[in-house]
């Protein structure tokens, strides 16, 4: 089978689409023929090797040790091994292979059962491969801190986990604010915004707008921006940005939650069977809708990467294999 290959870290030129083995499945796992593969963030850091801290999280300091390349992939069900019960050949299913060392960007994935869910039948593989990582971390830094009638900000509201977190929002019953560029405006009213902030021309932290849950998805604003956004009761929730917030609501994040009421910090998304099932009912009731930049064959891996890299995509960037 093809599949590309990451033999040191570098930019795109450094990937090779090669012929290598066709995995066979074990007892507990589900041998999937690959149509369609998202590419996430999480994929440039693994393919570049920085920030270096990527490294140091990996246990690889001078080359990537395993392919985890393509984590979010939809297929159809080739092969399931003596104690897969949850599938059956020709099952059309989608998932998120991130906990274990398998590159998606392949012909042919193998993968345990608990990693999949069956992918709604009026919904394209393109569009089921979106979801896994970037829906469930969407779904993942909301659940639980929502409630119906609150005032949500979604900073970094255009790309993948923010396309997915302004519909989730509105679904779970917020009145949202989608903060993007000026490019992404439209489309990000067009999946339900109720309100949207275009930063080349406003600073929602100096608006005077606050509001009960501010989910930052992207961006470099600190943590006091964002604090005096928040409603004396509200929440800072960080799922994504550069490495400098991450680390501040991480490390800073419970500290300043002690003074007063506010609660400041991120959510460390995981891959969840339970989540991916929920948002496959959402996809087949048409409550949901993955926005989908680009797409690019197999052979063409690298160009989809390059584009990624630029980290102006709108909604996901997705790798299709025939």
């Amino acid at each position: 089978m093809k599949a590309v290959m990451q033999l040191k870290y570098g930019t795109p030129e450094v990937l090779q689409l090669n012929e290598v083995e066709k995995p066979t499945p074990k007892d507990d796992e589900v041998l999937v023929k690959v149509h369609a593969v998202s590419l996430n963030i999480r994929d440039w850091y693994l393919l570049t090797g920085s920030p270096f801290v990527v490294r140091l999280f990996e246990g690889a300091i001078l080359k990537p040790k395993a392919q985890k390349l393509g984590s979010d992939i939809a297929g159809v069900v080739e092969a399931v091994g003596s104690s897969v019960t949850q599938f059956k050949p020709g099952d059309a299913v989608f998932g998120d292979n991130s906990a274990h060392n398998r590159v998606g960007l392949a012909e042919y994935v193998v993968l345990p059962q608990d990693t999949l869910a069956l992918k709604p039948a009026n919904i394209s593989f393109e569009d089921a491969a979106a979801v896994p990582m970037a829906g469930i971390t969407a779904l993942q830094g909301l659940q639980g801190k929502i409630q119906p009638g609150q005032k949500v900000l979604i900073h970094g509201a255009s790309g993948g986990v923010g396309t997915f977190a302004v519909q989730l929002a509105k679904y779970f019953g917020a009145e949202v604010t989608a903060v993007c560029s000026t490019r992404h405006v439209e489309i990000v009213r067009s999946i339900g915004a109720d309100h949207v902030i275009d930063y080349t021309k406003e600073d929602f932290a100096k608006n005077g707008q606050q509001y009960d849950l501010i989910l930052a998805v992207n961006g470099n604003r600190s943590l006091a921006d964002y604090r005096r956004s928040l409603k004396p009761d509200g929440t800072f929730v960080c799922a994504g940005g550069n490495m400098s917030q991450i680390f501040q609501s991480m490390l800073l994040g419970p500290v300043m939650s002690k003074r007063g009421n506010q609660k400041l910090g991120n959510v460390a998304a995981h891959p969840d069977q339970n989540d991916l099932a929920f948002m496959g009912k959402l996809l087949e009731n048409g409550k949901l809708r993955p926005v989908i930049d680009r797409c690019y064959p197999l052979s063409e891996t690298a160009e989809a990467f390059r584009y990624l890299g630029q980290k102006h995509a709108r909604g996901k960037v997705i790798v299709t294999v025939d």
